[in-house]
């Protein structure tokens, strides 16, 4: 069963992933710890939250290290800004 096209969508309709979404589409990718810090958010709230918008095709988490120190970059995919863009329509 699909959802109505005038439905919201449940993932985008939570105000962090809202918040994630929102801040994606301007940068287009960033840092975990300074997306946890703009949306003032705890890591392991923040990852919960982010594994999800992964599921969905919506971010892509990129694992790697800075030099010595782990270094989670999270971008935005082309799904994931076509279901916040689609949000916007419904608001608007």
């Amino acid at each position: 069963m699909s959802l109505p096209t005038d439905a919201p969508d449940p993932l985008v309709s939570s105000r962090v992933r809202a918040g994630v979404l929102a801040w994606l589409s301007d940068k287009g990718a960033g840092d975990f710890t300074e997306l946890a810090a703009v949306l003032a958010l705890a890591n392991n709230a923040l990852s919960s939250h982010l594994q999800r918008l992964e599921r969905a095709g919506y971010v892509e988490l990129r694992r790697g290290f800075l030099g010595r120190k782990p270094r989670t970059r999270v971008v935005l995919t082309a799904a994931g800004r076509a279901a916040w863009l689609a949000h916007l329509d419904r608001l608007g």
